[in-house]
């Protein structure tokens, strides 16, 4: 086995698409460097949805986790593993994937972001994931008590509980996410200090289009969701239709200039809840990374939310996407390779044997 491995367990919407972006765009420096990516990002997501055993997964997805495990057994470095899904894993599903890679000297990563920017992005990842709930009812689920899965599943408190216990107090380790404004490399620089990938080793590359939507564009979606019912139950066949041919091709190309978030008349829930956080990382014997004072929401100020949209505007938004639509359709026509003229020319004279055939045949 490795002599340790770094288990990235989330949280979602925690810059984990711009830390991944960076380790699977650079993994032949690392690998020279002594630490592994193993195989891809897509086996490390499909090694996800079989070791939580989520109703969802691809009937025909390949990688389990113990496939994915056996393919590192014999790498004598670092291995880095890394999908913000594995901390929804519930506690029994945790300690079969650390005890998994024993004798290794197992690290958990988990990273915490600010409430305030939390709450929009989570409802807007959970339409992205098909959900058809409004923003409103989301919210009201969680300050109401009615949906412990945002705390469970999106939250670095309760899934490093979960994982940390599994784990000696200096193998467990929470990266803060800097506040607006900041470097973006800042994030980086705190992942791999961590690990302990030495600057220079990787290259910085913009970040994959990971956009949030505009209000007026996420409710479109969420329409289009529950239009859609019971098509593509399983996520891959629904990434590879409505995340390829609408969300990246066409919404997350709009200006999405109208911004959502939580009305300030939460405001003073949200600031307790972050303080409640930051109690419990500070009693959990932990290594921070950052400042624990940043999950502090700032900056608050009134935004409109999806749900106050009228219908003139979800119209607009839906006339403007279907144009995209037509525009991204000509695109894939254009790309369709036309025959080479030699091809051509053995169609046609196939084609032209066929029927001097035909004719002979029916006299």
């Amino acid at each position: 086995m490795p002599r340790r491995v770094f288990v990235h367990i989330g949280a979602p919407k925690t810059g984990s698409t711009f830390v991944q972006d960076v380790l699977w765009n650079n993994t032949e420096r690392l690998k020279r460097a002594g630490f592994l990516m193993p195989v891809s990002f897509t086996a490390h997501d499909q090694a996800m949805t079989d070791l939580r055993q989520v109703p969802w997964r691809d009937p025909q997805a390949y990688w389990t986790w113990d496939r994915l495990v056996e393919t590192f057994t014999r790498w004598p470095g670092d291995v880095v593993l890394t999908n913000e899904g594995f901390g929804a894993a519930d506690a029994e599903q945790a300690k079969r994937a650390v005890e998994s890679l024993a004798p290794a000297e197992v690290h958990v990563i988990v990273a915490a972001r600010d409430l305030w920017r939390t709450f929009p992005s989570m409802w807007q990842q959970s339409i992205r994931a098909r959900s058809t709930w409004r923003f409103e009812e989301f919210v009201t689920a969680v300050e109401l008590g009615r949906f412990e899965g945002f705390w469970e599943h999106h939250t670095a408190n309760r899934m490093f509980l979960r994982w940390g216990d599994l784990v000696p107090p200096e193998r467990r380790h929470v990266v803060t996410v800097p506040p607006p404004g900041a470097p973006r490399e800042l994030l980086w620089q705190r992942f791999a200090g961590i690990i302990g990938i030495p600057d220079g080793v990787c290259e910085m590359t913009a970040p994959t289009a990971n956009l949030s939507l505009g209000a007026p564009e996420i409710e479109l979606l969420r329409r289009v969701n529950m239009a859609l019912g019971d098509r593509f139950p399983h996520r891959m066949p629904y990434q590879r239709v409505v995340h390829q041919h609408l969300v990246r091709a066409v919404l997350q190309r709009r200006d999405n200039d109208m911004r959502f978030g939580v009305g300030l008349d939460r405001a003073e829930w949200i600031a307790d809840l972050a303080e409640q956080q930051i109690k419990e990382l500070q009693d959990y014997p932990c290594h921070i990374v950052g400042d624990l004072g940043e999950l502090r929401p700032s900056g608050m100020r009134q935004t409109p939310t999806p749900d106050e949209l009228d219908e003139r505007q979800i119209l607009d938004a839906a006339i403007e996407t279907i144009v995209g639509m037509l525009g991204h359709a000509d695109e894939l026509r254009q790309q369709v390779p036309v025959p080479e003229p030699t091809i051509m020319a053995r169609i046609r004279s196939r084609a032209g044997g066929v029927r001097r055939g035909l004719r002979r045949t029916l006299g």
